[in-house]
């Protein structure tokens, strides 16, 4: 059983207790399991198990979550679409869809990436186990893009070799809050657990070391478009880094304003270029994805002002 407290802010005061701690973290515990847990009185509210249904959490409230030993789960194959960029016998360039979580865990067994590509590729790694069949690197769930995919293990250990030498090129678009002044720039700070909440990450003095360089694409007075690209790939690295220098992404109720903008209630954030040494040939190669609808939509009424 593992135990986690977390402190309700002033501006997360009047969200209904599921809804916040889907939040606070990162969806990587659902609403319905979150409900789950509630139903077991394994959720609490200042120390009352029974006032977490329904409860509307306060600036200073401490919610406190037993989440007990997860269950093995049975990982199986589901015939879900899934646009596949690039593949042959030792790799896959998938473009995640936002919304999409990459592999299954407690409370997201179904409908995920790895499920998908269980019955999509016949090969896959599995150096990451049962759960992470074929996963070198992750995106997070409201994150679209591109990820490259493992299909033996011989593959993963030259993915992962250049993931750790910081030889893969990995370039996102975002969004962010208010105007960035300088056209580029970079973020050299060590990234960890949020001292406050396990869930999220922080820039902290013993994090490991993390480098995000970004570039200005547009300019639209109280947000900024970018261009960012990742040096090291921390857990949720872009949004930490532009958050801590003031220019969070917009719509990430995690890192930056709970408000929603433009309709927007997820970061945004899009993975558009990946390129990377094939593990078999040594050959260069780099794919490109284009911004969603919903990304191009935001641009189009921040061009119109």
């Amino acid at each position: 059983m593992e135990k986690f407290e977390i402190t309700v802010e002033k501006e997360q005061e009047g969200m209904r207790t599921d809804a916040f701690l889907a939040s606070v973290t990162d969806n990587s515990l659902s609403r319905s399991y979150i409900q789950k847990l509630m139903e077991q009185n394994q959720i609490s509210v200042n120390g009352d198990t029974g006032k977490a249904k329904k409860y509307k959490v306060k600036s200073g409230d401490v919610l406190t979550i037993l989440i007990p030993e997860p269950e093995t789960l049975d990982v199986c194959a589901e015939n879900i679409p899934l646009e596949i960029v690039y593949e042959d016998s030792d790799v896959a360039v998938i473009n995640k869809p936002k919304g999409m979580v990459v592999h299954p865990a407690p409370g997201n067994e179904h409908g995920t990436m790895v499920n998908a590509l269980l019955y999509h590729c016949k090969d896959l790694s599995t150096i990451g186990g049962v759960i992470r069949p074929g996963i070198v690197h992750r995106i997070d769930k409201d994150t679209s893009g591109l990820i490259m995919i493992a299909k033996n293990d011989a593959a993963h250990i030259s993915l992962a070799e250049q993931l750790k030498v910081h030889s893969i090129t990995r370039i996102y678009k975002a969004v962010v809050y208010n105007n960035i002044k300088e056209d580029e720039g970079t973020v050299d700070l060590p990234i960890g657990r949020s001292p406050s909440n396990r869930f999220k990450m922080a820039v902290v003095p013993d994090g490991r070391r993390a480098v995000t360089h970004y570039r200005v694409l547009e300019r639209f007075g109280n947000y900024t478009y970018i261009e960012a690209q990742l040096e090291t790939g921390r857990t949720h690295q872009i949004r930490v880094h532009m958050s801590h220098i003031k220019h969070p992404l917009l719509g990430d109720s995690v890192y930056g304003p709970s408000k929603t903008v433009f309709g927007e209630n997820t970061q945004m954030l899009h993975a558009g270029t990946l390129g990377f040494n094939h593990p078999r040939t040594g050959e260069y190669m780099v794919f490109s994805s284009e911004l969603p609808d919903n990304f191009t939509g935001v641009l189009n009424k921040l061009r119109l002002g």
